[in-house]
């Protein structure tokens, strides 16, 4: 028997509860097509042309509107927005463009949704997407940017969201997490 057949999916994705991310919502379409997700999945790819990535289900009511409309908006939450996060995961039943409605947004460049006082917002190009089997890997060339330093992130760790304050002592960060 192969190694990859002993991991069950239950025991991966426990496994991955332990890696700690920032939260981010995810910002599609426009109009009564705007729809987005709550993701931890994603990373910074590349500097030279500033660019991230993002990870996506295919079966996601965010990807059809990702092939439309070929951009999108990362906002990267602050320890304020747990609510924002909570209600593009669908913890709140809304679905679609409802998810928009208790928080202030806006368009940057390419017109995808940015929310008021994220933490930071970052205006995507679609580049191209792999698709690796339930999910999509995004390729996103970042056209606008936007950045607010007067608070911290919000983490998704073993399950729950967690706040960090702006300003922490690093020696102290276990207090922080409420651990």
């Amino acid at each position: 028997m192969s190694a990859e057949a002993l991991i069950s999916e239950t025991d991966f994705k426990l496994s991955m509860r332990h890696l700690a991310g920032a939260v981010s919502v995810i910002t599609v379409g426009d109009g009564q097509h705007r729809t987005g997700f709550t993701a931890t999945s994603v990373s910074s790819l590349s500097a030279e042309l500033p660019s991230v990535i993002v990870s996506v289900n295919r079966a996601s009511s965010s990807w059809p509107a990702l092939q439309r409309y070929g951009c999108f908006c990362v906002n990267v939450l602050a320890a304020d927005q747990q609510q924002v996060a909570q209600s593009f995961a669908g913890l709140d039943g809304r679905k679609g463009a409802e998810r928009y409605g208790n928080a202030g947004w806006y368009r940057l460049k390419t017109g995808a949704a940015a929310l008021e006082n994220a933490l930071t917002v970052l205006d995507c190009k679609l580049e191209t997407a792999f698709h690796y089997h339930s999910h999509a890997i995004l390729v996103g060339h970042v056209c606008a940017i936007e950045i607010r330093q007067d608070i911290g992130p919000l983490l998704y760790w073993r399950g729950g969201f967690h706040e960090i304050p702006a300003e922490v002592d690093r020696s102290d960060l276990t207090k922080a997490l409420g651990q």
